[in-house]
Order: structure tokens, then C-alpha cells, then sequence
């Protein structure tokens, strides 16, 4: 099994990146973010590997963090949950937003992720509730009702999971805020240069 690749980008497409090794290009499957997150062709890279097996294809995935690793198996483990969905939900949601939507069981945060319907939602946090561990979490505020619809209210407009929870972070929390100010703001964060 090959469980971590180093070398240098030897390109990058939608999906996927190859990784130059000794001369041989690996082609792995990786999460948007860890995409964004890689240089340029020819710059260095290390990835934490999964390697799927099916009867008429070999299939890499690549992780930068054991986290994100871990918790791609775990979504594997879940029946109806295949390794696209899988990575899909890693891309979309934060490991952190992933683990609160499990512990707190809420399937609504879960099912904005392409390819997740309520039903699948609804699996995970029923097979991951006993398994997914609150590493990090104690210190992390828990998602406010408020919070939720504005979340909800940036989804629906067409902004992903990520942007949208990337926007609300950016507001002021000492400041008592309607629902809809705070997503005129959350707007607002988009606009700004």
C-alpha cells in the first residue's frame, strides 16, 4: 500500500494532482483546499495517501494532515458514502465543521455538501457519532441558531460551505446583530478587495 508520497507537482487539473517520484507521475485525488493550497508545478510536495482498490481500478487520494486522512476513512466506513463523496465533503466543510455537525447532529449542515442527501447526512452522524473525536473542539464556540441561518441564507445564495463559514468568522461577535444584518455584512466581506 502506498501510504505517503514526496516529490515535486508535476501538474495540477480539477481534481487531481501528479506527482512527480523518481521520474514516475502519480496521479491522486485530492480535496479542493489541499489543491489551492500546492504550489506551482515543480515545487515540492508531501501527501498522506489512501489507496483504493477496486476490481478494474487503483485510485489515490492525498491528505496534507493526518486529520484529514482520518477523517476520509472514517467517511469511507459510512455504507452509501464512496470515496468522491467522501472527498467532496473533506473540500466543501473544515474538519472541525465536520466533526461539530456529527457531534451535534445536524444532518442540514451536512447535506449542503454535493453529492450528501438528507438520507446520507442522516447515516453519517448515525455511524460517526460513537467514532469522531473532539480533537480541538473544547475550545472551538459552538454554532449559534444565528449563526446557522447565516450560514444557511450564504449556502442558498450559491456561496460554498467554506466561503461562507470563512465570512461569519470574519464578523464581530461582541456585537448583538439580526440575522439579516449579519448577512448583509457577511455580503459586505465578499465585496471588500
Amino acid at each position: 500500500m502506498i501510504a505517503r508520497l514526496s516529490g515535486t507537482v508535476w501538474s495540477v487539473g480539477e481534481d487531481h494532482l501528479v506527482v512527480r517520484v523518481g521520474g514516475v507521475g502519480f496521479r491522486v485525488r485530492a480535496p479542493l483546499d489541499v489543491l489551492s493550497k500546492l504550489g506551482d508545478t515543480g515545487q515540492p510536495v508531501e501527501l498522506l495517501t489512501y489507496l483504493h482498490v477496486r476490481e478494474n481500478e487503483l485510485t489515490l487520494y492525498g491528505f496534507l494532515t493526518e486529520e484529514e486522512l482520518a477523517l476520509f476513512k472514517l467517511l469511507l466506513s459510512v455504507s452509501g458514502v464512496g470515496p468522491k463523496v467522501a472527498l467532496a465533503s473533506l473540500g466543501a466543510i473544515s474538519p472541525d465543521a465536520l466533526r461539530q455537525a456529527v457531534m451535534k447532529e445536524e444532518p442540514a449542515l451536512l447535506s449542503r455538501v454535493p453529492g450528501i442527501g438528507p438520507k446520507t447526512a442522516r447515516a453519517i452522524i448515525f455511524h460517526l457519532k460513537d467514532k469522531i473525536i473532539p480533537t480541538g473542539l473544547e475550545a472551538a464556540p459552538m454554532l449559534s441558531d444565528t449563526d446557522a441561518e447565516v450560514i444557511a441564507a450564504l449556502t442558498g445564495l450559491g456561496f460554498s460551505l467554506v466561503e461562507a463559514q470563512t465570512a461569519l468568522q470574519s464578523l464581530p461577535q461582541d456585537e448583538e446583530l439580526s440575522v439579516e444584518e449579519r448577512v448583509r455584512r457577511a455580503l459586505a466581506y465578499f465585496a471588500a478587495p
